[in-house]
């Protein structure tokens, strides 16, 4: 497993720590593979509770910007695709799914969270989806699915920061906890995962599931395959 990721395994719960706390966390394309082989290991060993966190001063910076200019859009919609892989096993796991956020986040580090059926948080997160910033549509579905139409419409449609009062006020997270409160929401979410039997557990998740995967790939794709990607970075970041 990559040095980028490490995970913590029990016989209930595997928890993956984001760890390149020097990038905070942003995701690089080692990073995505590693989570992306880490949620299927989980899923084919039938683990019932997937934990993700953040190592150093937050859970994630999202997509990583690093040395963008070297590669090809091809290669940054590769690299995009395989962002949204990763969020829809996330978001369809057949285990329960929780995230521990705390910090700065952003972007698909954010979307990271929202793919996870629980979701908490300290008291000092904040949270921005600047991807429309550069015609990205990563992850816009499932925002709207957890806080409805208008306030998706207003945090998008202004790429704007809200902090862990908000995003508790709009559901987008349930509990706002200190980071000493979270090895025991931890463990009250394994005694959750661990109530039904393991396929009772998987058919309440896919009849809950909220599941329009091939419309949000689509989507993400045609706003990155749109040429020009590169310079629309360019200009967010400079700006």
């Amino acid at each position: 497993m990559s040095d980028t990721l490490r995970i913590e395994k029990t016989a209930v719960a595997w928890t993956f720590t984001l760890n390149r706390s020097e990038k905070r966390n942003a995701l690089c394309a080692e990073l995505v593979e590693a989570l992306i082989a880490g949620v299927e290991a989980a899923h084919v060993q039938q683990v019932p509770l997937l934990v993700f966190r953040g190592a150093g001063k937050n859970l994630s910076a999202g997509f990583d910007f690093t040395d963008y200019e070297t590669q090809s859009e091809g290669d940054l919609l590769l690299r995009m695709v395989r962002i949204e892989t990763l969020l829809q096993m996330v978001a369809s796991s057949p285990s329960l799914t929780l995230a521990l956020a705390h910090g700065r986040n952003f972007g698909a580090g954010v979307d990271l969270f929202a793919a996870c059926k629980l979701r908490h948080c300290s008291a000092d997160a904040t949270f921005r989806m600047p991807g429309l910033k550069f015609g990205l549509v990563l992850g816009s579905r499932r925002f709207r699915t957890l806080v409805g139409t208008a306030k998706a419409i207003s945090i998008l449609g202004e790429a704007r920061t809200f902090g862990a009062d908000e995003a508790r006020e709009i559901g987008f997270v349930l509990q706002v906890s200190p980071e000493n409160d979270w090895p025991a929401l931890t463990q009250q979410a394994a005694q959750t995962a661990t109530t039904l039997e393991p396929d009772v557990r998987v058919s309440l998740y896919s009849t809950l599931e909220f599941n329009n995967h091939d419309a949000d790939m689509a989507a993400l794709v045609r706003s990155a395959a749109r040429p020009g990607i590169k310079d629309r970075i360019a200009q967010y970041l400079s700006a």
